[in-house]
């Protein structure tokens, strides 16, 4: 019998996260917001003064830096509210509010990094101590120079920001809102359902599971070409009105990344293609199949291990995993996921699905889950989270707020730092021969999710947006020849498609974040090799990636990883992970005798 979802109102108080950190009660948040309502109208105070007197720019510093405090800690509130109970309207009005307000602030301080541009003797004013909070900012804004428009042009794009994410709304309406895709066996088939349809052991279910799921977006197909063509299009006036050559120069420049770091990942992930087609061919021999269909690369390729984790017993598990990063690590995250009440735990009714990490420079680093005892990877996920929100952590305290936030470059490697370290403990402790080849399993395919299936994807968002910049429109057509032929060269000669398999690269809402999902691969590359660096190593190695973790967004992330003991400029981690990918798969082999 299906256990019954409650209420957010029937969940326990330790179970659910502990907002006070930002708000004692609701009350407070709406004082604050009218706070912030009012800084917005100040805004304008500044306009045509900041080039005045160093003096007058750190007085726009320091309003600056006070305000976009507020307005993060405002929005983080309602962001976590909504998040955990969404279908409470007063939650979706408040994150109404804040999103509107907040547009409204970022186009009312559109001017500064203009006027800002324009000090002649910027270089040197920053070099004084009184700078120390904002010479970070300030010089990440003169590096912007060469693509930042007059400050009216700045405010018309600042304005109409909200205008530009119409594609990816609207996608997001039809695929999760609009379309239909039925019933398979009276359960219902969706977007949230899908990857449980994919992983049944009933190979007839997943067959007519896949068919009908993608026979609806070939019924809509052109409408997504089109939304798809729209918002690769944007990307690209996007970028040539601040005078980039390619939409993905634009989004490289942004963290400092070279062009060669793009590329780079697709040639290492390309030389490492016998290996994943080595994975599909022994897929295709441990489920005992005439073919390999691409409904068949998703079920567990080891049986489901039957555990029972408590929360509790998870945290536990954690902390232990975690040991190698040192006594203040542990205990502050252990007492964040316990007893300080950093994490919401359990699903209720009109809880968002899935899990994430969330704070600001004010407030605990919150963590949501939907936590399930039974299912062994959601103590991978706590782990996860909690790499996340110790990043947030540390980067705040050693950093003043305008360079605190770090990149999401960045981002993925501390997450996917813990999970390595997380499974190195399950496999040091595995109680059976199944356990320890369920676990390995589980690597194998967090390498083929994170790294070779995101590569896949930013080599068709670069294909895409080429052809489009050289003037091949982008049509239904188009788009699923560029996927098709994905899909072949990263599958290999094991793999049979449907005729509507290449409909897949029309369902991926990260494309309309253009450039974005690459950092998932050079993530987890980099977590790989930070994490055997300081298992395998000593003091140094371990003071070093601390280090990472405290730099915040001091720098840029190349230059950060490359402190931490990990050089993301060449192809070296990539090709090491892929390695490391061989290794595993090596290891499971043996494992299946």
């Amino acid at each position: 019998m299906a256990r019954e979802i409650p209420l957010r109102s029937q969940v326990k108080e330790n179970d659910k996260w502990d907002l006070s950190s930002l708000y004692a009660c609701d009350a407070d948040w709406e004082n604050e917001l009218k706070v912030l309502q009012e800084k917005t109208k100040e805004a304008g105070q500044f306009r045509g003064k900041l080039g005045e007197s160093p003096k007058k720019l750190l007085e726009a510093m320091d309003w600056l830096t006070e305000t976009m405090i507020i307005a993060e800690k405002v929005y983080v509130y309602a962001s976590l509210k909504s998040s955990a109970e969404s279908n409470d309207p007063e939650n979706q009005r408040k994150l109404g509010v804040i999103s509107q307000v907040y547009t409204d602030l970022i186009a009312s301080v559109s001017y500064m990094d203009p006027e800002i541009l324009e000090i002649k003797d910027l270089g040197k004013w920053i070099g004084d101590k009184a700078f120390d909070d904002s010479r970070v900012y300030l010089k990440k804004i003169l590096r912007q120079k060469d693509h930042t428009l007059s400050p009216k042009e700045e405010e018309l794009l600042a304005k109409q920001s909200e205008l530009q994410g119409t594609p990816r709304t609207a996608f997001g309406m039809l695929t999760n809102v609009d379309l239909d895709f039925g019933k398979i066996d009276d359960a219902p088939l969706s977007q949230s359902t899908w990857s449980q349809f994919m992983i049944n052991p009933d190979r007839d279910v997943r067959q007519r599971a896949y068919r009908q799921f993608y026979g609806t977006y070939q019924a809509h197909e052109q409408t997504i070409a089109a939304l798809y063509a729209g918002s690769v299009k944007q990307d690209i006036f996007n970028a040539r009105v601040r005078g980039f050559d390619t939409a993905l120069d634009a989004a490289l420049y942004r963290d400092d990344v070279p062009r060669s770091v793009y590329t780079g990942l697709i040639d290492a992930v390309h030389k490492a293609f016998p290996a994943l087609h080595r994975y599909y061919a022994l897929r295709k021999k441990i489920l005992g199949l005439d073919e390999l269909r691409h409904y068949d690369v998703y079920v567990p390729l080891v049986g489901s291990i039957k555990t029972h984790k408590t929360y509790e017993e998870a945290a536990a598990i954690v902390r232990d995993a975690l040991a190698p990063l040192g006594e203040d690590y542990v205990k502050t995250i252990y007492a964040g996921i316990t007893s300080d009440r950093w994490v919401d735990r359990y699903e209720n009714k009109g809880k968002r699905s899935g899990a994430f990490s969330s704070g600001g420079f004010i407030g605990a680093p919150y963590i949501l889950l939907n936590y399930k005892e039974d299912v062994l990877g959601d103590v991978f996920t706590l782990a996860h989270e909690g790499g996340h929100s110790m990043h947030s952590y540390y980067s705040k305290r050693n950093n003043p707020f305008l360079c605190y936030d770090y990149t999401i470059f960045e981002a993925e490697v501390a997450s996917t730092f813990n999970e390595q370290l997380v499974a190195r403990w399950f496999i040091d402790h595995a109680e059976s021969k199944e356990m320890k080849k369920y676990i390995i399993a589980k690597q194998i395919d967090d390498i083929i999710a994170t790294l070779f299936r995101q590569t896949m994807f930013a080599e068709f968002e670069l294909i895409c947006h080429t052809q489009q910049e050289q003037g091949q429109p982008l049509t239904v057509t188009t788009l699923r020849k560029n996927y098709r032929d994905l899909l072949e060269a990263y599958f290999g000669p094991d793999m049979v498609f449907e005729e509507n398999s290449d409909l897949e690269g029309l369902r991926i809402p990260h494309f309309y974040n253009a450039y974005y999902v690459y950092k998932y691969s050079t993530g987890i590359s980099a977590a790989i090799a930070l994490s055997e660096r300081v298992l395998n190593g000593g003091k140094k190695e371990l003071e070093d990636y601390l280090g990472f973790l405290k730099s915040g967004g001091s720098k840029f992330p190349i230059q950060t990883l490359k402190g931490a003991g990990v050089d993301m400029s060449t192809q070296e981690p990539v090709e090491a992970a892929t390695k490391k990918f061989a290794a595993l798969l090596d290891e499971f082999e043996k494992l299946n005798g």
